[in-house]
């Protein structure tokens, strides 16, 4: 029996009440606090249905929302500093609302007074004593780069709205998929299909002026299956999504950049590829490079790890060094690759929110309108997705990349849609030019360098591949590289191009899980397999 809990709840109508109160208290907020230089506010509320369902039987299922503010304000004399304050809310918090954001206001601006006295009084305890800079220099005052200030209204699009799902729906087309899977024999030893549907509102008001309302829909659904055969055990595990409603779990998507089948005959179709692997032999590992073709749905998970997380400019600037790691991209303002080949002269990568998925947006978290960001053009690296914070550091322009995964967190600089670029050749070609090398479909599980300057990702599938043709199935494979030799190795790059949701992409302290959109062609470059 299912676990079920139901909240009835806000919706996402609610933010009407409160538009013109919080626009009116950050606008107001430079002239009421002292030395205060600027302030924004975030508000979002969140309806949610989903249902989990394991080897046949409903496990959970919900049906709630996510209510919540962030607010930033810039605020000290000589050096502003920043102060956040952030609160989830529930539904009895709504009638005072309006004295919960005064109050967070004051909050964040009392952290950012604290904040601007103790950089005050580091950079006079750490200053120079006339044998060049001190220390403290390195400490100045907090700049956000100009960007145009909007108000606009984005709305969700969907189909299917997901409010108007059923929850008892979701729980049973994920039970239905379950036991379908179950049908396909014993040696299906476990499998688990899970499914959600939301709609988001955003509301994000800034002494500046902005005024941004958008909503988004997105659905997503996810299966992992557990295999046997004999001593064989493998276990495989996928996902589909989209900003779109329900339709996405029942019908597919059918995009010119998205393609993906309904739930139900994805996770079957995943569930007979890992019974098809347990019969297949093991990989063996190589000790020296060899030809390596890679579909897009492995290249999706490359040009995440290797091209998204180090060309994010808060990670390469040191901002998360003690949990997450650098960049080989930018060791310091003076050593860095902007400008400089990184990659063969036919690998162009990009980060784009305009395209279509769950990376896609038209305003980040402070209201920069988002445009495409190219960090690799024509093997050349040209820059990193940046906030109004880091862009000032560089003296770029912000490209809004600066995202929360909920309005009571502090956003951070995040991926919208991180894509290798098309080239101009069919795969088949890409394939039938191989005498002898390796083909690698569908992505698994990464392991990455803290700088990202080496890697290795396994594959769902690897597949020899001889005189031109696709061969022998292999199983528990994958390939290893530095990411630069990886890169300037690539020979061939397909016009297969598409687009795939990552669910689950983690980052900062608290640990903030975000949904976005990654994509590729295929690709053909030089690399260590790994495996046995």
């Amino acid at each position: 029996m299912a676990r079920t809990l139901s909240i009835k709840p806000l919706t996402v109508e609610s933010l009407d009440r409160i538009t013109r109160v919080a626009a009116d208290l950050v606008r107001d907020a430079p002239k009421g606090l002292k030395h205060c230089r600027y302030a924004d506010l975030r508000l979002e509320i969140t309806e949610v249905k989903s249902a989990r369902a394991e080897n046949g039987h409903g496990k959970t299922a919900l049906d709630d929302f996510v209510f919540g503010f962030g607010i930033r304000v810039l605020a000290g004399d000589p050096f502003p500093s920043p102060g956040y304050f952030g609160h989830r809310l529930g539904n009895a918090d709504m009638g005072g609302l309006t004295a919960l954001l005064r109050a967070g206001l004051r909050q964040a601006y009392d952290r950012a007074l604290a904040n601007a006295r103790h950089k005050a009084d580091t950079r006079a305890r750490f200053a120079s004593t006339g044998k060049g800079k001190g220390l403290g220099e390195s400490l100045a005052a907090l700049a956000l780069a100009p960007i145009d200030i909007h108000q606009d209204t984005v709305k969700a699009e969907y189909a299917i709205d997901p409010r108007s799902v059923p929850l008892v729906e979701v729980s049973r087309y994920c039970m239905e998929t379950s036991r379908a899977i179950e049908g396909l024999g014993p040696r299906i030893r476990f499998n688990s299909i899970a499914a959600s549907t939301s709609v988001s509102r955003e509301l994000f008001v800034s002494s500046e002026g902005a005024v941004i309302d958008q909503s988004f829909a997105a659905t997503l659904g996810f299966c992992s299956v557990v295999a046997e055969h004999e001593t064989v055990q493998q276990s495989l595990s996928d996902s589909i999504g989209h900003q779109r409603g329900w339709e996405v779990i029942t019908e597919g998507t059918r995009g010119d950049l998205i393609r993906h089948l309904d739930l139900l005959t994805f996770s079957t179709s995943l569930a007979q590829d890992c019974l098809k692997l347990t019969n297949a032999p093991p990989l063996k590992a190589t000790d020296k490079d060899v030809v390596v073709v890679t579909d897009p749905h492995y290249n999706t998970l490359t040009a995440h790890e290797i091209i998204g997380h180090p060309a994010e400019l808060d990670r390469a600037l040191k901002m998360e060094t003690a949990y997450a790691g650098r960049s080989w991209l930018l060791r310091n303002l003076k050593q860095t690759q902007v400008g400089k080949p990184i990659a063969s002269p036919l690998v162009t990568a990009y980060s784009d929110p305009s395209l279509p998925g769950l990376g896609h947006y038209l305003y980040d978290h402070e209201g920069t309108p988002a445009r495409k960001v190219l960090h690799i053009d024509k093997g050349l690296f040209k820059g990193f997705m940046n906030s109004r914070q880091t862009a000032s550091v560089l003296g770029v322009e912000p490209n809004g990349s600066y995202k929360a995964t909920e309005a009571s967190m502090v956003p951070l600089i995040r991926m919208s849609t991180t894509v290798f670029g098309a080239g101009s050749q069919d795969p088949e070609t890409i394939i039938g030019e191989v005498d002898r090398g390796y083909y690698l479909v569908g992505a698994r599980t990464p392991s990455i360098a803290e700088s990202r300057e080496n890697f290795s990702i396994s594959a769902q599938k690897v597949y020899e591949i001889r005189n031109g043709q696709i061969g022998q199935l292999y199983r528990n494979g994958g390939m290893t590289a530095d990411t630069k030799d990886y890169l300037m190795k690539v020979d061939a790059v397909g016009k297969d191009f598409r687009l795939l949701p990552i669910p689950n992409c983690g980052k900062g302290q608290p640990m903030q899980i975000k949904r976005l959109g990654n994509g590729a062609p295929t690709m053909r470059s030089r690399a260590r397999l790994t495996g046995l």
